[in-house]
């Protein structure tokens, strides 16, 4: 474990040095325009844009760093050679796999809890009705959403160019997000080649749709899904993380270098 925290500590300190940490800037920005603007172009409705561009906005942010960065955090030491020093050091390449997916979901993390309490911020001093913990469960959900992402880039990472995986990481971004529909539009064909596909898709990709609740969180606490329904989404997700990592060790375990 202790291996694991000091790789992890590394990544958080590698990554926080590549000024990662000045997107907050940006997002301040993009709020401050958002709040300006948006009465200009609603019609009585810019309270509920704001609410809905602030969660957007934090989301997309934060997902592009996770498949960035996350995808090249095994390649970036292959290109610079430095995976023989770490392989050569008496730590696993499980403990690098690992150490490098806490390290940067602490990175996420922070970033996801500063432009939350900063949004927050921008919604007290507009004066726009919200509902805190409503908010709050979301973020929570976004931030095990984005450690996901996190796990399938690096999974992709360990066998792919950065580039690639960076592709193949959006795709299964976009397709975790709309299974559900696939599975219902595929039953509605009654095509049974085509239902097939879909109840493939759906067993092996996972289900971002569980996880995101930012348009639950922009009606309030009511129009969340019941406790059951979230820890039952929120062992989902742990899941799906722990097999993807196990994946990713033992890709990562059979390369050489």
């Amino acid at each position: 474990m202790m291996r694991t925290f000091v790789i992890a500590k590394n990544v958080f300190q590698e990554v926080v040095r590549d000024r990662i940490l000045y997107i907050i800037g940006f997002y301040v920005l993009l709020l401050a325009v958002a709040i300006r603007a948006l009465p200009e172009f609603a019609a009585s409705t810019e309270d509920k844009m704001f609410l809905d561009f602030g969660l957007a906005a934090m989301s997309v942010i934060s997902l592009i760093i996770a498949i960035f960065v996350g995808t090249g955090l095994i390649n970036k030491e292959i290109d610079k050679r430095t995976i023989l020093l770490l392989i050569a050091k008496p730590v696993s390449r499980g403990e690098i796999i690992t150490g490098k997916f806490f390290g940067l979901s602490s990175v996420l993390t922070v970033l996801v809890v500063s432009m939350t309490a900063i949004y927050l911020l921008f919604l007290q001093f507009g004066n726009i009705p919200h509902t805190t913990p409503s908010i709050l469960i979301a973020v929570l959900f976004l931030c095990l959403q984005l450690s996901l992402i996190t796990a399938v880039a690096i999974t992709f990472g360990v066998f792919t160019s950065s580039l690639l995986a960076i592709a193949l990481t959006f795709a299964v971004y976009l397709m975790g997000n709309i299974t559900q529909n696939i599975v219902e539009f595929s039953r509605l064909s009654r095509n049974p080649a085509m239902e097939g596909i879909s109840q493939i898709l759906y067993l092996i990709l996972p289900d971002l749709s569980r996880l995101d609740l930012k348009n639950d969180a922009v009606y309030g606490v009511q129009a969340l899904p019941d406790t059951i329904a979230l820890m039952g989404n929120a062992v989902y997700g742990f899941v799906y993380i722990a097999m993807l990592l196990a994946i990713a060790i033992s890709l990562f375990s059979r390369r050489e270098f």
